[in-house]
């Protein structure tokens, strides 16, 4: 069955879970409060060692400029945490910094359960320290002090579009449910360094991804996420489904059918085609670079490779509206698949 577009998304439930115990799932225009998934059914019916390991949480900002890319994330996995901040010279198409490290849940790194409003996710490293927390009513502050980056930014919230909250069951595997928040472009300000080198934030927006779930073991996706202020959109097929998939066009947010991703899984930086089978969304990916990282501990394992490009093509508000063109939209695309 198809996820039909309607032009308004209502707002957010009050909580992801309704009072019977249910998953109030759906796609809405706004932000909600908390991700709480203690009243779920479902969940209750797992022990308490289970909902320990498969909660998994995160954010990740991604800041797009004309000259440069970075990619940022704070993730908690439940019995560990890790995180990553790079950066991508689009002009000398490459990674000039490429950082991560894994920490201890709880003592080095902490993601809250609220994902925007009230929002605090930090990471404290050898050397390296990453925060994300409102800062004023309408202001994330962001820090990102590791090896060859410094960053302090203000991402404003005040002339946002709507941010999408995405609420719905895990498509397969054993996961139980997901929700996830994600912006279009933000306005931010601040200061960058790379590297001693000091860069301008000028003309630089930023997109918001606040996720929380109880995941499957294995969990796996394909993602495509690119934002300016005059259109932008958010892209996943896997372990969610279609529910999350969104455009953003002149301000006003849709909800997107699934989404396929045409790519080479052994030559990523080779050209992707993304499109959605409702006819709204046909890109073409065109990679300058990518971070990639291949791991496994045994018990835990990973593939993951985030390209970063532009996207041209076209979308659509509606199956009866003429395309738009897109071009030289800048943004990432990813494959993921992990065993946590």
């Amino acid at each position: 069955m198809h996820l039909h577009a309607p032009r308004d998304l209502p707002k957010p439930p009050p909580q992801v879970v309704r009072e019977d115990g249910s998953l109030a799932s759906g796609r809405y225009a706004g932000c909600i409060e908390r991700i709480d998934w203690r009243h779920l059914a479902a969940a209750q019916e797992r022990s308490a060692l289970w909902r320990r390991l498969h909660h998994k949480r995160w954010q990740y900002v991604g800041i797009s400029h004309e000259t440069f890319f970075i990619g940022m994330a704070i993730v908690d996995v439940g019995w560990t945490c890790t995180a990553f901040a790079y950066f991508f010279d689009r002009q000398a198409r490459r990674l000039l910094v490429d950082w991560s490290q894994d920490g201890l849940p709880g003592l080095q790194c902490q993601v809250s359960d609220a994902p925007v409003q009230g929002a605090k996710a930090f990471f404290k490293g050898w050397g390296a320290r990453l925060e994300l927390q409102q800062s004023t009513e309408n202001g994330l502050a962001l820090q990102v002090r590791v090896p060859g980056l410094q960053l302090e930014a203000e991402i404003d919230l005040s002339s946002a579009a709507p941010l999408l909250l995405a609420v719905g069951p895990i498509a397969h595997g054993g996961g139980l449910a997901h929700a996830t928040q994600k912006s279009s472009a933000l306005a931010l300000r601040g200061q960058l360094h790379v590297k001693g080198q000091t860069y301008a934030l000028d003309g630089a927006t930023a997109c918001l991804d606040a996720s929380n779930g109880l995941l499957s073991r294995h969990t796996d996706w394909r993602w495509a996420s690119a934002h300016r202020a005059d259109v932008g959109f958010n892209l996943q097929s896997g372990y969610f489904g279609a529910q999350e998939n969104a455009l953003w066009l002149d301000g006003q947010l849709i909800a997107l059918d699934a989404a396929q991703f045409e790519f080479d899984v052994m030559q990523p930086l080779q050209p992707w085609r993304v499109w959605t089978v409702d006819g709204l969304l046909d890109l073409q990916f065109r990679p300058e670079g990518a971070r990639q990282q291949d791991r496994n501990l045994g018990i835990a394992a990973s593939h993951y490779v985030q390209p970063i490009g532009f996207f041209s093509g076209w979308v659509r508000p509606s199956a009866e509206a003429p395309a738009r063109r897109v071009e030289h939209l800048l943004g990432v695309t990813e494959d993921h698949r992990s065993t946590w």
